[in-house]
């Protein structure tokens, strides 16, 4: 129930955006925030952590904020944040990043297959089993 409302604050924001009222991201150096919306449909930046140096460092923090939050009872699967300008989803498949709400998400982190989150192109990729038609190496 909660990801419907998620997506539906969001698609309210795109319309908003379409209107020239864009909720623009806050640039303050280093700080991690993490965007909620009020009972009034209004949104606004909660300050998460001070001194962050980059912006995979602002999405673990934002993370970390989630599985907290989930082990509280809180069943939040998407999270929404924000750093030096740039907007910050955590999904299910990763981390993703985007310059609005309504523009084009790029991979900043993926997760690993036991639910961790890396660089993209940090892991290893299993090497192919080989197939019947190759002769076997002696």
């Amino acid at each position: 129930m909660s990801r419907y409302l998620f997506a539906a604050g969001i698609a309210a924001l795109a319309v908003a955006g379409c209107s020239g009222g864009a909720l623009e991201a806050p640039v303050e150096p280093g700080v991690c925030f993490h965007m909620v919306q009020e009972k009034d449909g209004a949104y606004r930046f909660n300050e998460l952590a001070r001194n962050q140096p980059n912006l995979e460092n602002c999405a673990a923090r934002l993370e970390d904020m989630r599985l907290n939050f989930n082990r509280l009872g809180q069943n939040a699967q998407e999270v929404v944040g924000a750093f030096q300008g740039q907007y910050i989803f955590i999904q299910p498949a990763g981390v993703f990043s985007a310059s609005s709400l309504t523009s084009n998400r790029y991979p900043a982190l993926v997760r690993t297959p036991d639910g961790r989150l890396a660089i993209p192109g940090a892991m290893q990729q299993q090497p192919a089993p080989p197939s019947a038609a190759e002769p076997a190496a002696k």
